[in-house]
């Protein structure tokens, strides 16, 4: 799957706590106590080079004016090792290699890298390991290599099978290329190949949307992932609609086209699990799940995202880290310092507990009560939503169920789940304000 969805959710959390004045109470006691599930965690790795810049795109990604691949795999295996050895886990889930476009490194890196990950934890012969793939020629060559080299399952970017929309979003492919490419994919790992569709894309109707989906069925393995077209400032796409050269569907015609969608895929076999995820044959993304689910992970590579423990320093909470964005600069970096992190913030109960809820509420299940006590024993769902009363519009309106089970989204909810969340993230933070304030008074009052 596209870093896409995580890395909305985690500016969301950065936005929304400026946006509703949030003061995060830094106070409020926390056992020292490690977090679930310490000792393991799944690896991200970005290899932030791309053939071209695509219009609709503000990721982290870069033209290379010439590569020394030798140097990334050495940069790759050393900050592997340094946050491996920083974090002490013993396991590693999952890895996923994305980007940029990960198919254009050379298949020997992902082996090394691979072979780095082995030598400091434990990597199960049978762990997931994903590639992102762009379906050029150029990427299509080598999924074979890949496979060699340790790949297992393939995350394969389409995007659309309309080659006007893939001409307007800038890709390099075309509808025939993505047909083989996955096709190639599917030979190589049957049942563990994914595919990436854009929706909402400019000249996009409900009407032509629903004919691509059909059209994709067919050929596509056991997994889908649906992003809506989010216009970034500064990209291309967004001037273009910005000037009025181009324009996208309105919000009305984007939910039909989201519902539609949803509709299509369950008639198709394919179980919606998650906001923008569909599978059949149970063949779910677990390293994505390990996201949703609030799981330690590193972020290795160029402005890559992680949350571990740092255990080798005696760490007892999770820190958000984030490595250096410029690739020349982050490999000066790791070859001084062992890693390029550029970004450090320790999050605390509160903190933790935002994440685990904001990711959470994306899945079909939602968070159980047993899954939130591994992160909050003390307080749980009922006590800490149970008397909300814009929790209880959201029961009386069928967009949210919260019960003994636990907290999850409809499924009109999880349509809405943008605008449901900063109210739950608000009524956490008033929950955590009583706390302070009672436990405040209770303090004062001993003495």
């Amino acid at each position: 799957m596209s870093r896409q969805t995580l890395l909305t959710q985690q500016h969301a959390l950065q936005c929304l706590g400026t946006a509703l004045g949030f003061v995060l109470l830094r106070s409020i006691a926390t056992t020292h106590r490690l977090p679930p599930q310490a000792d393991e965690a799944s690896l991200y790795v970005h290899w932030p080079y791309c053939l071209k810049r695509c219009s609709y795109c503000n990721f982290n990604k870069y033209i290379p004016r010439n590569q020394n691949h030798a140097v990334m795999t050495a940069c790759l295996q050393r900050e592997t090792q340094t946050l491996l050895q920083l974090s002490q886990v013993s396991r590693i889930s999952s890895v996923f290699f994305g980007g940029g476009t990960p198919s254009l490194a050379q298949p020997s890196t992902i082996a090394a890298v691979l072979e780095t990950v082995s030598k400091h934890a434990h990597l199960s012969d049978e762990a997931e390991v994903t590639l992102e793939v762009n379906p050029t020629p150029a990427g299509k060559a080598s999924l074979k290599d890949f496979t060699l080299a340790g790949v297992n399952r393939f995350s394969v970017g389409i995007q659309s099978l309309n080659d006007d929309h893939l001409r307007t979003l800038g890709r390099d492919h075309d509808s025939q290329h993505a047909l083989w490419t996955v096709s190639e994919a599917r030979t190589l790992c049957p049942g563990r190949v994914s595919v990436d569709v854009m929706f909402a894309l400019p000249g996009q109707s409900v009407k032509s949307w629903e004919s691509e989906l059909e059209k994709l069925l067919p050929v596509c393995d056991d997994h889908v992932s649906l992003y809506q077209l989010t216009l970034e400032r500064g990209t291309q796409l967004f001037k273009q609609v910005d000037s009025g050269e181009l324009s996208v569907p309105g919000d009305d015609v984007t939910a039909v086209m989201y519902n539609s969608a949803r509709g299509v895929l369950e008639k198709a076999g394919f179980r919606q699990y998650e906001v923008s995820n569909f599978a059949k044959n149970n063949a779910v993304s677990e390293h994505n799940i390990g996201y949703w689910k609030g799981r330690q992970y590193i972020g290795v590579g160029p402005g890559a995202h992680g949350r571990f423990v740092l255990r080798a320093v005696g760490g007892v909470q999770r820190e958000a880290r984030t490595q250096t964005l410029e690739p020349d600069v982050w490999i000066r970096e790791v070859q001084r310092h062992g890693h390029g992190t550029r970004r450090r913030i320790q999050l605390d109960h509160h903190g933790l507990l935002e994440e685990v809820l904001v990711m959470g509420l994306r899945m079909n299940e939602g968070i159980t009560q047993q899954h939130w006590k591994l992160f909050s024993p003390e307080d749980d769902l009922q006590q800490i939503f149970g008397m909300s009363e814009k929790v209880q519009e959201f029961q009386a309106g069928g967009l949210l169920k919260l019960n003994n089970r636990g907290l999850r989204c409809s499924w009109e909810g999880l349509a809405l789940l943008d605008s449901i969340l900063p109210t739950m993230l608000l009524e956490l933070e008033m929950f955590f304000k009583k706390q302070y304030t009672s436990r405040k008074t209770d303090i004062q009052r001993d003495r």
